[in-house]
């Protein structure tokens, strides 16, 4: 029998997949760009809380590894700056074809399960360590890299404070990079805190089970 957590897991991660799964249906079947679709921070960092939310579902607790623990560590991380910067610097602006409810779930729902996914229902096994605040920092580095070069190259940015067009340039998108940089540090200093303060260890003795 799987435990309440893990079934709890496993219909998050349906309703994160149905939710990407519709609004990519929508996307393709308007003849827009796939590559676009998939180069939101958004959907990647949704799709990776997926696998690790099926992966905390389907194994057996004497299977719990430190590297899940870790793959937790850097979900949260990710979901946190995705609600953060969502509700900071997206939430009036139009979102073109996204369906309300999805824009619900992978910007409210998904990242607020995920935080406490990690700081309330499960602990973990063994304290992170301070390198795991590096290692959630190297995907949104690639990824920024990533959205700089590809937009300069065929003039379109997934997020308008990535554009120099609506920024007054690369000076600009280097100050909101630099902000956006500054909320990974804090959110990730934060659940790395709580999760080695033993503020949280409660939730190993009374996790869903």
């Amino acid at each position: 029998m799987p435990t309440l957590l893990s079934a709890a897991r496993a219909i998050l991660a349906a309703l994160a997949l149905t939710a990407i799964g519709w609004q990519l249906m929508l996307h393709v079947g308007a003849s827009y760009s796939l590559l676009n679709f998939f180069s939101y921070f958004t959907n990647l960092s949704n799709l990776f809380a997926v696998v690790v939310l099926l992966l905390g579902a389907f194994r057996r607790p004497s299977q719990h590894s430190d590297r899940q623990d870790v793959a937790r560590y850097v979900s949260a991380v990710n979901m946190a700056v995705v609600g953060i910067v969502f509700v900071a610097l997206l939430r009036n602006v139009d979102l073109g074809a996204l369906l309300p409810w999805v824009n619900v779930v992978l910007h409210y729902v998904m990242p607020v399960a995920i935080v406490v996914d990690w700081v309330g229902l499960q602990a973990p096994a063994s304290p992170p360590k301070a390198w795991h605040l590096a290692l959630a920092l190297v995907f949104p580095a690639v990824y920024l890299v990533y959205v700089l070069l590809r937009g300069a190259a065929i003039g379109w940015y997934p997020y308008p404070f990535l554009d120099p067009a609506n920024v007054g340039g690369y000076g600009g998108v280097a100050l909101y990079a630099a902000g956006i940089f500054g909320t990974f540090l804090g959110a990730g200093w934060a659940l790395l805190a709580l999760a080695s303060s033993g503020i949280l260890q409660w939730s190993r003795r009374h996790a869903l089970r």
